[in-house]
């Protein structure tokens, strides 16, 4: 077995080789400030794929995938509709909207989900660090990393640094040695005209709104951490100086990515990460479908459309690094492929339960068809997580299934191969849930509750107790009753 992937880093298609039987997973997650749409649910799903994908083969996989919660597009929401009147409100209201969204599209749970307001201590350790070793300098209460201090700047996105343009808004260059610098702290708050460069026309008061943002106390004075920081910080907090796999989308390779492999690498003296992929963007039309340009179908609004299995199967029906683009055609076209599925899987497992499948029959055609199938997703899966292949060999299945159950007996051993293939690599692989309620979406009650009560216990572990107490509530409300042991809250359903 070997898995090979496509390195943004070196630009080359080659063996996957981590350090161990553990793979250790960074996948830079949203910034809560608008609604999840397909564009972000394209990242969410490659990324759980390739969880699940080195978890198949038999490596145990660290996934972490972080929140921002701190931004000045987060500070341009206060006071809309029912988001909240502060920064942490409105990035709290958007981040359980959110996690309740990737659980209804059946991802499997990351080990942790940091925000960058959990780890400003972290933060400001690794700017300190890096001002201690020459790469980063003060100046009137901000920080600033020297790109030309770092000589590998420009390797990810394949640049020159004489090519770059400058880096930040306007008033930032006046403070910087270097155009292509890069803020690691700000001081003061948010500041209005960066708000209104974010804001909707019909939005209220932007200096209001600035004056929730949150600053922190450091060694330069009040401030807020700079955006490229925070992934450094969390990665190394939970995942340590080296990753296997960094996983974004492909708008984040300049300046994200490469500022956070400039600042991680100058801190530590290691390699950030092994492995670099890049999620293409989900288009619409002619442009990329964004909550700036206002032009995204939102992950509610799909599933509530077609259903989790059919929004999956659109997703993975293109491979992670290559161009998709969304319409109603495209989104019928999957569910029809999704439909064919459901049907193959529902009819073999019937056939499988009938009297018409014996042990004494023998289609060695229909049993070569489902190996070959198998074998055909796991190449395909094996050579970049291309799942628009193993979607197809998927589909073989299905016509192997067909075929088989137009005669009137069974065989039984190759009807149990088929479900099993549909169980082991569309469910547990692909993601696809076989057992889904009829409208095709997964029943996500259990999980959901899961996650209140979770978020319960961070709002309880931050002194949050009024609010942990509506948590609780809210869930009274609905017939669930909450009892805290020794061993953490245990929840019992309503009867019926």
């Amino acid at each position: 077995m070997t898995i090979r992937v496509s390195n943004t880093l070196t630009g080359e298609h080659e063996t996957f080789e981590p350090d161990g039987d553990t793979v250790l997973l960074y996948v830079c997650g949203l910034t809560t400030s608008d609604p999840a749409h397909l564009g972000h649910a394209r990242l969410w799903v490659h990324a759980d794929v390739v969880d699940r994908w080195l978890s198949y083969r038999g490596y145990d996989v660290r996934h972490v995938e972080n929140f921002t919660d701190v931004n000045e597009k987060i500070v341009a929401r206060v006071g809309e509709d029912d988001l909240g009147e502060t920064e942490p409100a409105v990035a709290r209201t958007y981040t359980q909207r959110t996690i309740e969204e990737m659980r209804s599209l059946n991802l499997k749970r990351a080990e942790v989900y940091p925000r960058v307001s959990e780890h400003i201590p972290e933060i400001v350790e690794l700017i300190e660090t890096l001002i201690e070793r020459g790469v980063a300098y003060v100046s009137n209460g901000s920080v600033y990393f020297d790109t030309t201090r770092f000589e590998a700047y420009g390797a990810l996105s394949n640049q020159s640094i004489e090519e770059l343009q400058a880096q930040g808004p306007d008033e930032e260059r006046a403070e910087k040695r270097n155009p292509t610098d890069f803020a690691l702290w700000k001081a003061g708050g948010v500041a209005p005209e960066e708000i209104r460069s974010h804001r909707h026309e019909d939005a209220h008061d932007a200096e209001t709104a600035a004056k929730t943002s949150l600053t922190w106390d450091s060694p330069w004075g009040a401030g807020r951490p700079g955006w490229h920081i925070e992934c450094s910080a969390m990665a190394m907090a939970h995942l340590g100086e080296t990753i296997d796999i960094h996983i974004g989308g492909q708008d984040l390779v300049f300046p994200h990515h490469e500022n956070e492999i400039a600042q991680s690498e100058a801190a530590t003296g290691e390699r950030f990460a092994r492995y670099w992929l890049h999620v293409r963007l989900l288009d619409i039309g002619e442009e990329k479908m964004s909550s700036s340009l206002g032009n995204f179908s939102t992950v509610r609004e799909a599933i509530e459309s077609v259903g989790t299995n059919s929004v999956r199967t659109f997703l993975l029906s293109t491979a992670y690094n290559s161009r998709q683009t969304f319409s109603e055609a495209t989104l019928h076209e999957a569910t029809e492929r999704w439909d064919r599925l459901e049907r193959a899987y529902d009819g073999a497992v019937d056939a499988l339960d009938s009297p018409n499948a014996l042990a004494t029959v023998t289609d060695e055609q229909f049993r070569t068809a489902i190996d070959e199938a198998t074998e055909s997703f796991e190449t395909a899966m094996d050579d970049d997580f291309n799942t628009r292949e193993a979607l197809t060999a998927l589909l073989d299945v299905s016509t192997a299934v067909n075929r088989h159950t137009e005669d009137s007996e069974y065989d039984y051993v190759g009807l149990k191969a088929a479900v099993e293939a549909f169980e082991r690599l569309g469910g547990d692989v692909l993601g696809l849930a076989f057992d889904a309620d009829s409208d095709g979406t997964v029943n996500v009650a259990t999980e959901a509750i899961e996650l209140v009560l979770e978020l319960r216990e961070e709002e309880r572990a931050h002194g949050n107790y009024e609010r942990a107490d509506a948590l609780r509530d809210a869930l009274a409300d609905l017939g669930v009753e909450v009892e805290d042991t020794d061993d953490g809250p245990e929840y019992r359903l309503p009867d019926g």
